[in-house]
């Protein structure tokens, strides 16, 4: 009888725990995907430094070398929005960290890994899951005191959850369960996801390790599985990081008023032509002449040698400009102010990209009617972000598309001299040779949008 009950016992301890776990796959349906396979690397590749990743038991594991920059495995796959969960086991002595929506481009520091790395830091720091820019901008969202919880979630010696989510301009994370950082960025929004093992010193032992295992994303429906966290967000969009403050960048707008500019032929702002509206200042379309709306917008301040760079995006057909060197006085009349210009341009739609004395010298990026930028540059569709930046250094002026140079020239010299006397600039004394002047964001009747505009002046 006692044999009789035991056994019924074990059977319903058995019945009970196939009913749980089948209820359990039934209720679960969360389109999860398996980006490692637990025995091979395929999907993955190697980039940067050469540490050593091999598998074993179900585990990638990543281990450290001298002599060799940081390393990355990294999918092959490209992904935009995305929940991401895996678990790590690192060595107290290493730093490491989650790539996700990084680059690898042969124009961008011949092909340095870039991008949001969500960070693995064992140290007393303690800043695991906090948001770091990759080979960009440094730190974006450090793990400060307040967030003691997630501080002191990260398991020394044991194995640690991340949760990552990237959705829209938001980055969320998650580290055993514990909310960690809530940022708002629009630096990248797709990019390859990566295993980093960080370079290291001469003083530091050799071979030591970190492992990966359960490593699953989610890129379907994935509004309705996003998880919500009580933490502020930090807005990062039309503001400098720690790293760009310190090395002397100044934000040019602050991305809700028209405060430091005006208009080129006015003494305020435009009162039209131009509309602030999620964070972005924008030119509004009238009919594609030049200066006939709100007209050219221009800084207050006059600059020397600077580095400056600005974020657009196009819409079809369009035509505008970022000008620099610009003196307001100069041409009182109709049209735009004068000075060097970067162009901005739809290169497939708009005609000017086949006029001018000097042939492409009117597409993207170029100087406009002067040099023609690279033919190969890296430009977004239209609709997309685009980043011009310019350095400008004792009359040395590059121009860069996307993280990529695509011209250089030397202003007061005979070579631009010549470019100019057969310009359409030729009608104006010295023209670009100017030893300060202003910033101008051009009106050229249509559609264009402008955001996180900074510079930096350049000293010797």
């Amino acid at each position: 009888m006692d044999n009789f009950k035991n056994n019924l016992f074990r059977f319903s301890c058995i019945l009970f725990g196939v009913l749980f776990v089948g209820c359990d796959l039934i209720t679960d349906q969360t389109p999860w995907v398996t980006l490692f396979d637990g025995s091979s690397l395929e999907g993955w590749s190697q980039k940067g430094g050469e540490a050593k990743y091999t598998v074993s038991d179900g585990e990638i594991i990543g281990t450290t070398v001298h002599d060799t920059p940081n390393s990355f495995l990294v999918t092959d796959s490209i992904y935009g929005d995305f929940i991401l969960e895996l678990e790590f086991l690192v060595d107290p002595s290493m730093n490491s960290g989650i790539q996700i929506r990084s680059e690898s481009l042969p124009y961008y520091q011949n092909g340095r890994v870039h991008g949001y790395q969500v960070e693995i830091d064992p140290s007393e720091r303690a800043w695991s899951a906090g948001i770091y820019d990759e080979a960009r901008r440094g730190w974006l969202h450090p793990l400060d005191d307040q967030n003691k919880s997630a501080k002191s979630a990260f398991k020394q010696n044991q194995w640690n959850h991340y949760r990552i989510e990237a959705i829209g301009d938001t980055i969320k994370t998650w580290i055993n369960g514990d909310e960690a950082a809530h940022l708002m960025d629009d630096q990248t929004d797709k990019g390859f996801i990566g295993l980093q093992v960080h370079s290291i010193g001469q003083n530091q032992e050799e071979g030591t390790e970190i492992r990966w295992r359960n490593i699953k994303i989610l890129t379907e429906n994935i509004e309705a599985y996003s998880t919500k966290t009580s933490l502020p967000m930090l807005d990062k969009i039309n503001k400098l990081t720690k790293n760009e403050l310190d090395s002397g960048w100044q934000m040019l707008w602050d991305g809700e008023t028209t405060n430091g500019w005006r208009g080129a032929k006015l003494e305020a702002f435009p009162e039209n032509g131009w509309e602030i509206k999620n964070s972005e200042l924008i030119v509004l379309a009238s009919d594609g002449g030049e200066s006939e709306a709100g007209g050219d917008i221009v800084t207050l301040k006059k600059y020397s040698d600077f580095e400056f760079m600005v974020d657009f995006k196009l819409t079809p057909g369009a035509n505008s400009g970022i000008k620099y060197y610009v003196d307001t006085n100069i041409n009182k009349g109709a049209g735009s102010s004068i000075g060097l210009e970067y162009q901005i341009l739809d290169d497939d739609l708009h005609p000017d990209a086949k006029l001018g004395n000097h042939p492409g010298s009117r597409t993207l990026a170029s100087l406009y009617d002067l040099i023609q930028a690279d033919v190969d540059k890296p430009t977004k569709a239209i609709g997309e972000w685009n980043r011009a930046h310019i350095i400008s250094k004792d009359n040395n002026v590059k121009h860069y598309l996307n993280g990529a140079k695509v011209l250089e020239y030397e202003r007061m010299t005979v070579q631009f001299r010549t470019l100019v006397s057969e310009s359409k600039y030729v009608v104006w004394p010295n023209f670009g040779e100017l030893e300060e002047g202003q910033i101008l964001l051009q009106d050229h009747g249509d559609l264009v949008h402008f955001k996180n505009i900074k510079i930096k002046e350049l000293t010797n």
